[in-house]
């Protein structure tokens, strides 16, 4: 593969090969359905080696059967990332299986709709710890052995909510906001270290509530969708582009980034 940070010039062959994860180890936290485990698929079918990663052993281990029998080389660590311990025990179960991390997505999520002024203490402990302080030690465990390699990518799952008012949404729009800039202070920080840190901001996806917040028909979502200048919400395999784009060499200069996916809803 062409190394495009030291030289300007690409072969024929080097044209496709900057965007290849081939072989490369790519962790995904929250990965045992949803967004997450579309996204293991789809690195796994290009031939990403792939972890995947949940606090649902049972359903964690269904989903590492269906990738494997895909083809794929996958393991599944069971991992609540609320957990210090449990964060640090997933990386280096991931070094450990496969030699080194190449790519860490930090996608695992909870949300609790409701008012901003009703939240319990406990509500809110669960969503940040989960979206903020989960993606934390994830990436914080992850860039440490990055580090010892001699770089990386990380990428965070945000959300359009976190630039954008939205109801309903204050404690998970708090944390999503919160990983933003973690993503920018840790790309500064290790920019000069080789690995990059970026987000993908996805806007309303289908099935990507489903299991969670089963009612999607009510009076904002719909006036969301005509907001949203496609007038549509995505689709899984519309996101799976972004992802691969910043976890390959071709985004070799792109670190610090919110990559809005959203049908141009945060641009109206």
């Amino acid at each position: 593969m062409p190394d495009i940070t030291r030289d300007s010039s690409i072969g024929a062959e080097g044209y496709q090969e900057i965007f290849g994860i081939d072989s490369k180890v790519v962790c995904i936290s929250g990965s045992s359905r949803g967004l997450g485990k579309s996204l293991a698929t789809c690195f796994g079918r290009l031939g990403a080696k792939v972890v995947l990663s949940s606090h649902n052993n049972e359903e964690l281990a269904g989903a590492e059967a269906e990738l494997a029998g895909q083809g794929i080389d996958v393991t599944a660590i069971c991992a609540d990332v609320r957990s210090h311990e449990d964060c640090k025990a997933l990386i280096s179960g991931t070094v450990d299986r496969f030699g080194q991390i190449d790519v860490m997505v930090c996608n695992a999520g909870t949300d609790i709709i409701k008012p901003a002024h009703s939240y319990e203490e406990q509500e809110w402990d669960e969503i940040v710890d989960t979206n903020l302080r989960g993606y934390y030690y994830c990436a914080k465990f992850a860039a440490q052995a990055m580090l010892d390699q001699g770089g990386g990518s990380i990428i965070m799952t945000s959300s359009v909510a976190s630039s954008l008012g939205i109801p309903g949404l204050a404690v998970y729009a708090a944390s999503k906001g919160g990983v933003n800039q973690l993503t920018r202070t840790m790309a500064v920080e290790w920019a000069d270290k080789g690995i990059r840190v970026n987000a993908v901001a996805p806007g309303f996806i289908n099935n990507f509530m489903d299991g969670v917040h089963p009612d999607l028909d009510t009076p904002y979502q719909r006036r969301a969708i005509e907001l949203t200048p496609m007038r549509r919400r995505g689709n899984l395999p519309e996101y799976f582009g972004p992802y691969i784009f910043l976890a390959s060499p071709a985004a070799s200069f792109v670190t610090g980034e919110i990559l809005y996916v959203d049908g141009g809803y945060s641009a109206s």
